[in-house]
This record gives C-alpha cells, structure tokens and sequence, in this order.
C-alpha cells in the first residue's frame, strides 16, 4: 500500500499531522513534575469527550480489548453471570473472554446486521428476580457488521426490569466519533482505544468507571495485576503511574482531545453522520446493500457492504491494495467473505472519502462486478455539495 494514501478500515485511522507531531517527544521522566499535568489533562479530556462530569478514566498502556479485560476484571468474580447478545465479531470476542474468565454467560444469539435485543434484554432481566446477572455486555458499535445499537434502550431495559446488573459499554468505534453519553445513558464502564475516533496509533486502552462500578472493584475477585484500577488509581493520586506508561501517547491523546473539542463534538458528529451519508448514498448507487438491517442501525464510522451471492468480498480488499495501494477492510467471523468495509472515522474529510468511493468503484470494475464507474462517486459528490453550499454561502 502506498503511505500517502488514506486508509479506509475502521481502525486505526488516519492521524492528522499534529497528532502525529504531540506523540513524537524526546524523553520524559514520567515521574518528573511535569508529567502529572500531562496526564490529568488527557483524563479530563476524555471524561468530556464522553458527555461525563462524573466518569473516573483509566488509561492503560493496551488496547480496546485490554479495556474489556479491565471492565470484567476489576468488577466480578467467578462464577458471576453476565448477560450479552453475539451480533458480530467483536461482541464474540468479549464473551469468549468472559468465558475464559470463568464467567457464566448467558448469551443470546443475534443474526449478524441486527443491533442488540433490547426487548429480549428486558425479559431476561425481569425473569431474574433474584440478580443473579452481575453485568450486562453491550457493544455500541459492531465493527464487524457496521451497526449501531440502542445503548440508551439497554438502560431503560435496565431500570424498567429495577435489575441493578452493571453496564459495560464497548465504546471503542464509536467514541469521539458518534454520540456517547455515558452520564445520560447510565453506563458503569465504557470502553475504547486510541486508535479510532482519538485518530492516534494504537496502544491505550481506555476504560471509563461510574462510582457504582468503582463500589463494585472493592468485592471483585477475578485475578488481576495489570489492569488493576486500584494500583492506578493510587499512581494517579501520586501523579503518575504504577509501572512505564507510554508517555508520547498520552501526550497524543491530550491534543487529540483538544483536537475533538475545538471542532465541537456535534460538530464532529456531523461531520461522521455527513461522510457515511456519502458512502451510503455511494453503496446505493452501486446496486448493494448494507449488512445493517435497518437506517436506525446503520453506523456512522463503517459501512459492512454486501457484495452478490457467490462472489468473493475479500477479491475487492486485496484488489485495492495490490492495484491501487489503499486499505479496506475485510469481513470478519460469519460474514467474511460476503462484505467489504469502508471506515469512514477519525481523520477524514468529504474529499478524503470521495477518493475511497473512487477506488472502490475502480477495483469493483476490474474484478466483473456490475457497478457504473463513477456511479458512487456521483451519488456522494451530490449529498457532500448539498451540506457544503450554506458553508459556501456563508463565507461569500
């Protein structure tokens, strides 16, 4: 693939150049003076990106999926049940990890391109009139599938049910990205990662804990060390941390907060619900589908598109890359094969998206399939000029 060209996978995304210039520091005694300021200020930051005035923030040197191990670890203990639905690749994997935990799940299946069951959620939880379920797993965003699900309903399923299960969000696609309202939504733990909607290279694993969470860490016996919110809550009272942190990427992570709430975060939001009205619009031109069942599920980050029956969706990720040096992503678990993602987050403009419409279309072509050159790219030009012309107005 060709460095000068954007990516088009849902993460990591493109880092602008500033964010690439705040995480490149000489060395830092990260347990100078200096760096508790750098450090309390990239937890604020997050705490804000999150819509929250009361979340306490975790960041660890990890990964999305170092942030499920820090919201099932610090929380439960053996043998403890845990509800969640199986709609993709990415809610599999937090199950199976709470299975190797030795955690009771109880799983219900979801046809992939379907968001979370927020009814059946509600009749589980009434049904379990003596608490048994401890947490209940809620992806946000199925990066496989491209579907948004209702994280305000599993709440409302929660509270109607008078079920006092704990909330774990996994927020890792959506945050800083599409609305996230950890207060508003009574989220206990929400988790995400550097490399998505904060548009830095990965490497943190962010974990954000409501006080009923944090109540819940003094009772839990799941083993832990690592991600030990305790050891780093102490760290955080001495200004630093209980081991090496990555200091360069917090210090990313700072400016890409300031970065998120100078543009304004309905802005940013805007701006993602524009770009994926484009490639949406693209997708339709192209006589496909998303794996996203419905308009209320379609996300805002990455489109999953269905490609005809017997053909091959992983022809048109490596045609991409071989011919034209731009990165898509494949399809993952039940659906490889059977769809193509664009990622559609993060560092990206109306133009920037217009040149992957582009290269889709031309790697369709040259594999068969039946799509008008030039189609997408038409369909997206027309819903990017309709939002730029009160820009354009504006500033004649």
């Amino acid at each position: 693939m060709s460095l000068q060209n954007p990516v088009f996978i849902p993460g990591p995304t493109n880092m602008p150049e500033a964010l690439r210039r705040a995480c490149d520091l000489p060395t830092i005694d990260h347990r100078s003076s200096v760096f508790p300021e750098l450090l309390n200020a990239a937890r604020q930051g997050v705490q804000t990106v999150l819509s929250s005035t009361v979340a306490e923030v975790f960041i660890f040197p990890s990964t999305g999926t170092g942030g499920w191990e820090t919201a099932i670890a610090n929380t439960l203990s053996p043998g403890d049940k845990v509800l969640a639905a199986r709609n993709g690749m990415f809610s599999h994997k937090w199950i199976d990890m709470c299975q190797r935990f030795g955690l009771d799940v109880q799983v219900i299946g979801v046809e992939w391109g379907e968001g979370l069951p927020v009814a059946t959620f509600e009749e589980v939880l009434r049904e379990d009139v003596d608490h048994q379920i401890k947490a209940v797993l809620a992806t946000h965003n199925e990066t496989a599938t491209g579907v948004r699900s209702d994280i305000a309903g599993v709440r409302t399923a929660l509270d109607a049910s008078g079920h006092p299960a704990l909330l774990f969000v996994d927020g890792v696609s959506s945050i800083g990205s599409m609305p996230f309202e950890f207060d508003a939504w009574g989220v206990d733990v929400a988790v995400t990662g550097s490399q998505k909607g904060f548009m830095l290279p990965a490497g943190l694993g962010i974990a954000a804990f409501s006080a009923k969470a944090l109540a819940a860490v003094e009772t839990a016996s799941l083993p832990r060390t690592f991600f030990d919110v305790r050891d780093m809550a102490k760290g955080y009272e001495a200004g630093g941390y209980p081991y090496t942190p990555s200091v360069g990427l917090l210090n990313g992570l700072n400016e890409a907060c300031k970065m998120l709430l100078d543009e304004g975060m309905d802005n940013v939001f805007a701006r993602h619900t524009r770009i994926a009205e484009g490639v949406r619009a693209a997708i339709g031109a192209w006589g496909m589908s998303l794996c996203a069942r419905r308009p209320e599920l379609y996300s805002d980050t990455v489109s999953a598109i269905c490609t005809p029956e017997g053909f091959d969706a992983g022809r048109i990720v490596s045609h991409a890359e071989n011919a034209y040096g731009v990165s898509f992503g494949a399809g993952l678990g039940d659906v490889a094969g059977k769809v193509f993602r664009i990622g559609h987050l993060g560092s990206l403009t109306d133009v920037m998206a217009l040149s992957g419409i582009a290269t889709a279309e031309m790697a369709m072509v040259d594999l068969g399939l039946d799509v008008q050159l030039g189609s997408g790219v038409a369909a997206a030009q027309s819903v990017y000029r309709q939002s730029a012309a009160p820009l354009a107005m504006a500033a004649e």
